[in-house]
């Protein structure tokens, strides 16, 4: 990946991002501006440009609109694809609604949503990556919990259910004629994986995902997810636990917030261990920076006061800032060399709609 060309999608692609005009119930629609970076505009590149905007389905159904530079209605695909987004990463939760039929919220992330998704990356020739987290909701560090319906299955017995249901998904998704370009087969899999603590059976499970997807496709990448790079030593102690375990995967993924995740710099030396000493490309699979302290919602930012911004960088909380966040983790990741392969940015369009939803 030629860096300043990665800059140069950042910087171009972030306002898009950010600046999307919108209607809701209760959010007020900000001015679109086309940027360019040091001269230089948007561009395609080689590099993995995506974007996670799995909120989406839910957003349209509770009416918000996404419109263009001009003020007319768009689809939102559309005017990523404009910005040189090339990839949408898209989750995939098991059954995420109680047993009453109650959506448990964020996105409402089944297969049927992300198969309405892929129908529209499919429309604008967009790839798609599928971030399995084999659970009900999310999972994370904090919590990895399996499926209710996996809830008392033996190691093995995930092992079964997982390569089933990834081979379904794929399945279902592929029929609307997408480009699945990835797979990942956990989300931020730190702590666990599907209800497993012990590295060999989070191996395992990861191993029967990735068979599900070898079998259905061998030119798909499979991806594994962690986080908290600003640990020293983390990724290559985890790393290290996947080799032991023999697990099957293309792409080393991390999670990078800059106010908890270290500085850049410390990124790029973090996945350069992992692509030097164990030959794995690396991404950043979610990043995301604010260009606002104001609430719109009554529930607590994640950036809520410059108290929130940690203390490894000092982008400024503005569109401006958010464009030289993107940069840097761009450039970060094309630091490591040729087996740096890209970066998603997190729910960008993910904006609140009013008191009813």
């Amino acid at each position: 990946m030629k860096q300043r060309k990665i800059a140069a999608f950042a910087a171009a692609s972030v306002l898009a991002l950010s600046s999307f005009s919108y209607t809701g119930t209760a959010f007020a629609a900000v001015q679109y501006r086309d940027v360019t970076f040091n001269g230089i505009t948007v561009n395609g590149g080689e590099a993995v440009a995506g974007v996670d905007i799995s909120s989406v389905i839910s957003l349209e159904k509770s009416g918000v609109v996404f419109k263009d530079k001009d003020g007319n209605p768009q689809d939102i695909f559309l005017t990523l694809k404009n910005a040189g987004v090339n990839y949408i990463r898209v989750r995939v939760w098991n059954k995420p609604e109680t047993n009453s039929g109650l959506t448990y919220g964020g996105g409402a992330n089944d297969i049927g949503t992300a198969v309405e998704i892929a129908k529209r990356c499919s429309k604008y020739g967009l790839k798609l990556l599928v971030d399995f987290h084999y659970s009900d909701f999310w999972a994370d560090p904090g919590k990895q919990r399996a499926p209710k319906e996996w809830a008392n299955y033996s190691v093995d017995q995930k092992c079964d259910a997982v390569k089933k249901f990834t081979a379904d998904c794929l399945a279902k998704l592929k029929s609307t004629g997408v480009e699945i370009g990835m797979v990942q087969v956990g989300n931020e899999t730190n702590g666990g994986l599907c209800g497993e603590k012990d590295w060999q059976n989070i191996c395992k499970i990861m191993n029967a995902g990735s068979s599900a997807v070898r079998n259905f496709d061998r030119k798909i990448l499979v991806a594994v997810h962690f986080t908290n790079p600003e640990k020293s030593g983390n990724y290559d102690w985890i790393a290290g636990n996947l080799d032991k375990y023999k697990t099957d995967y293309d792409v080393f993924a991390s999670s990078y917030y800059p106010y908890w995740h270290g500085t850049p710099e410390n990124l790029t030396s973090e996945l350069s261990k992992v692509a030097s000493k164990y030959g794995k490309y690396v991404m950043v699979a979610e990043t995301s920076w604010a260009n606002t302290f104001e609430d719109s919602d009554q529930f607590a930012n994640t950036i809520g006061d410059a108290s929130s911004l940690g203390n490894y960088v000092s982008y400024d909380i503005s569109v401006q800032g958010q464009i030289e966040a993107v940069t840097k983790v761009f450039e970060a990741v094309a630091d490591v060399g040729p087996k740096g392969i890209g970066v998603f940015y997190w729910e960008p369009a993910w904006i609140t709609v009013g008191n009813d939803h």
